[in-house]
């Protein structure tokens, strides 16, 4: 009996011993239950790390740095004010009501990246705060309450660990070049280590964010210097683990393995990238050829059909992921944008009075708080919600009869929600703006400022033929309706509206009038419109129009009738499918038909041309091009034109 006792014991001890902490078992992550998790984080950047261009100011390296940032608020209103102005913006930018909401919406950890000075007591500046630690444990315990997890991360190393003011460098990497600074974030990251050695809700920690090693330095010098920190945290710390970033921005790794220790995961940023298997297999292989897992540990700043294919492309892949970030000013990609002080310019080129610019300063911080910030809409659902690339589902109550902002178009992915040409940042390099104006919503659907007092302050720009949003609206009354489009137009175009897909409207021509801003009223009389949850979509059979909003007036309530010569094309089913897929028509009178399949890179690949249908039809579609060649999987669009009428729809082949 005594010996069962002693080896239960043991057993309980071992236990405690390999789930107490996160830990990790061949390509897996394992919470401190020793079960496997599926990393979805959200980072707080800007927070203990001000960047030049979240805040507004200069974002050129290296003015944009959080040291020239300090430094010319200091300029500004001197020390004592300046600490004031510090204390509000760490005090609002990140509260325990902004972690509990982070809980709410379903992730599951933080990244809290900081800077080197808040912990070293040689650099510790009274603008920040006395004990940088002091910031991180309350932030502890707020994601304890909040159930959340969190990974520390070091955004600013000692001398800055490349040469961007994302690192706090003057311009140049000196962490690689002075060694005073390696040993330095050596001691940092041993003090850390055993402060929070035992502490179970820190996963554990990014040794270093981005760095880019100069000129002269390899992947060498870097796997150096991280064997270095290692060996010191592990001599007060064997529980956590660490995460190790490639050069280059986390996206080389070379001379980064064979790994160095038993609880060590790869992380890689992914950022203006295709979410396909090749913009990631180097990552897989990497994992494959060491057997550990891999992180994303920094991904975003694009629109939210690519942050859903992004999450989508990772956990596929069996890869957890955090993106950047949950907060910022005048940005539409963040979940939270706070507003700029009207006279924002005058801090970042003007020469205002120390009061003025104090008042200025303060207005800044006091936007912050989360009360006082916009949510932007579909930027939560496209990271978390796992059916936002093929569905829809609207962003506020529409109730007809009533008007309709045109910027207030469902939430969901290109395609259901709404489908536009250009949706995604697809490369680094180069402009690729997903919404040209950058207000308002995070989606392909271009948005500017809009000078239209009838409008909410916004209107939809730059449309291009056969781009549309789709409405999801209450009709309460069927009837014939008046509606009212409030447009602007250079030259002209043409629109077409739809009610669940039959053609309310027959196209209508826009004439030029004026100016993209300069903006009329176009009226149709008489549609019909039945009653009940509906979706009402806006096309744009030819682009060149700007919309602010649509009016429905009811004129004759209770009318219950199908127009003469109606055509209606339903969606296919079912939807997402695997082999083949139906396209519900339906003609009034005998008329010829064409159908046209697009890739998602606007490619045809495959047309049935003037086939004569009368009644309902049932177009079938098995997956193959018109060379009788199966396609891969993927979204792809259809579009129909009867007579003079043309609908698209999409829909997701699975294989």
């Amino acid at each position: 009996m005594t010996r069962k006792i002693s080896l239960l014991i043991l057993i309980i001890m071992l236990n405690n011993f390999l789930f107490g902490h996160f830990t990790i078992n061949g390509h897996d992550i394992l919470d401190n239950d020793g079960n496997k998790i599926m990393l979805r984080g959200l980072g707080l950047g800007g927070w203990l790390v001000p960047e030049g261009y979240m805040l507004h100011f200069h974002p050129g390296d290296p003015a944009g740095s959080p040291t020239s940032i300090r430094n010319r608020i200091v300029e500004l209103i001197g020390e004592e004010k300046a600490a004031e102005f510090y204390a509000e913006y760490l005090k609002n930018y990140v509260t325990a009501q902004d972690i509990q909401q982070i809980a709410d919406w379903g992730y599951n950890h933080i990244r809290l990246p900081f800077s080197y000075k808040f912990l070293d007591p040689d650099t510790i500046s009274p603008i920040f705060v006395d004990d940088g630690y002091e910031i991180i444990d309350q932030c502890l315990e707020w994601c304890k309450t909040a159930g959340l997890y969190m990974i520390l991360d070091m955004h600013c190393a000692p001398g800055g660990q490349n040469h961007g003011n994302i690192s706090d460098s003057d311009g140049t990497a000196r962490l690689w070049t002075e060694e005073k600074y390696q040993i330095k974030i050596i001691d940092i990251w041993k003090e850390i280590a055993e402060r929070y050695a035992d502490e179970e809700w820190i996963i554990g920690y990014d040794l270093i964010n981005e760095p880019v090693l100069p000129e002269g330095y390899n992947g060498l010098d870097l796997r150096t210097l991280y064997m270095q920190i290692r060996s010191k945290i592990r001599q007060v710390d064997n529980n956590h683990i660490i995460f190790i970033e490639g050069n280059w921005y986390a996206s080389d790794f070379s001379y980064l393995d064979p790994i160095f220790d038993t609880k060590m995961v790869y992380s890689f940023h992914k950022y203006w990238s295709e979410n396909d298997q090749a913009s990631i297999q180097s990552y897989l292989n990497l994992r494959n050829k060491t057997g550990v897992p891999l992180w994303l540990g920094e991904t975003g700043e694009n629109s939210n059909h690519w942050f859903a294919e992004m999450a989508e492309l990772a956990e596929n892949n069996n890869i957890g992921w955090c993106n950047w970030t949950h907060k910022k000013f005048a940005a539409i990609t963040s979940h939270y944008s706070a507003s700029l002080p009207e006279d924002w310019e005058i801090i970042q080129n003007g020469n205002p009075t120390p009061s003025e610019a104090y008042t200025i300063l303060m207005e800044f911080a006091e936007n912050l708080k989360t009360e006082k910030c916009k949510v932007n809409p579909g930027v939560t659902p496209g990271y978390l919600d796992k059916d936002f690339l093929s569905s829809n589902y609207p962003v506020k109550e529409h109730s007809i009869p009533g008007e309709i902002f045109a910027v207030d178009y469902d939430i969901g992915g290109n395609g259901f929600a709404y489908l536009d040409n250009d949706y995604y940042r697809p490369h680094w390099e180069g402009n690729f703006p997903w919404n040209r104006g950058y207000e308002y919503r995070n989606d392909g659907v271009d948005i500017e400022k809009c000078n239209d007092p009838l409008s909410n302050g916004y209107n939809i720009g730059w449309t291009e033929d056969d781009e549309w949003q789709n409405y999801t609206v209450n009709v309460n009354h069927q009837g014939n309706y008046d509606i009212t489009l409030r447009i602007a137009a250079q030259d002209g175009g043409k629109i077409q509206l739809f009610q669940n897909g039959l053609a309310i409207t027959d196209i209508i021509d826009i004439s030029s009038t004026g100016g993209w801003q300069s903006w009329t009223n176009k009226k149709i009389n008489d549609i019909y419109l039945s009653e009940g949850n509906s979706e009402i979509k806006l096309k744009f059979i030819q682009g060149g129009v700007n919309i602010s909003k649509m009016n429905f007036e009811l004129k004759t309530a209770g009318v219950d009738r199908q127009p003469e010569d109606f055509i209606l094309v339903g969606k296919n089913y079912p939807n997402p499918f695997n082999s083949s897929t139906m396209i519900p028509l339906k003609v009034s009178e005998p008329a010829l038909l064409t159908i046209d399949i697009y890739n998602i890179f606007g490619q045809l690949i495959y047309t049935l041309n003037n086939r004569k249908i009368s009644g309902e039809y049932n177009f079938p579609w098995n997956g193959a091009d018109n060379f009788g060649k199966d396609v891969s999987a993927g979204i792809y669009f259809y579009k129909v034109r009867i007579k003079n009428n043309v609908t698209t729809g999409s829909m997701l082949l699975l294989k």
